[in-house]
């Protein structure tokens, strides 16, 4: 119990803390499964250099442990890859991320890279997959309980604050705008998660969105694009 926090959406959606599930009962059904989980984490320039090791080290030790997990590491130079011990368990896939202007609109281009891979091969390989930003370190077990058709991640500071201050996108213009009086809750974009199904079909909808944008004149956040989506297709979880 958490009285402190709310635990369901209004449209009956779970909201996961700590305390408020039983991973227990939920393994016993994801056993049956026989279920494979990717992860995938884009990382270039200094973010490979300064965050991948110590992310990617986290998520061989907290991410899905007992479980067979693929990580799909996209970097601009693979020297850039740390040392990982295989196991049986846990597969890991480099690409390597193309010659874009990435360090204009990094998101971008990890996000069309990411569909592109999906469409190709990531959809036959894996039954949910997450895209996670690379400065992050896993500091507890992550595990069956966070599986869902579509997951999302609610963002911790906007999360204790009014509606209305929310920091959406405002303009009426922009593809990603969501109008003052609307929306719900506020999505940080360090993750997202789901089948890959749904995943790409956020990927479709955020690029035709900042494709609207672009030949407006507009420019907006990753983040205000990604809320916008799942103001109008609600998380699973």
């Amino acid at each position: 119990k958490r009285p402190d926090v709310i635990t369901k959406t209004d449209w009956l959606a779970p909201i996961l803390w700590e305390g408020t599930f039983d991973r227990r009962v939920l393994e016993k059904h994801y056993r049956r499964q026989n279920i494979t989980v990717g992860l995938a984490v884009f990382a270039t320039g200094r973010f490979a250099e300064e965050y991948l090791r110590p992310f990617l080290h986290s998520a061989n030790k907290h991410f899905m442990t007992g479980y067979r997990a693929i990580f799909y590491i996209m970097v601009d130079a693979f020297f850039k890859l740390p040392d990982i011990e295989p196991s049986p368990l846990r597969t890991f896939k480099a690409f390597k991320v193309g010659t874009e202007r990435w360090w204009l609109d990094g998101p971008l281009v990890h996000v069309k890279s990411l569909g592109e891979h999906i469409a190709s091969h990531i959809r036959d390989e894996v039954d949910f997959l997450f895209s996670m930003a690379a400065n992050q370190v896993f500091q507890n077990e992550v595990g069956v309980e966070t599986l869902g058709p579509l997951v999302a991640q609610l963002h911790a500071w906007w999360y204790f604050r009014n509606t209305k201050n929310f920091p959406y996108e405002r303009r009426l213009t922009s593809a990603a705008c969501i109008p003052f009086g609307q929306g719900d809750f506020y999505y940080g974009s360090l993750m997202v998660g789901g089948t890959p199904h749904n995943i790409l079909d956020f990927i479709k909808e955020y690029l035709n969105r900042v494709i609207h944008d672009i030949k407006n004149g507009l420019n907006s956040t990753y983040e205000n694009h990604l809320n916008k989506y799942f103001y109008l297709n609600k998380p699973t979880k």
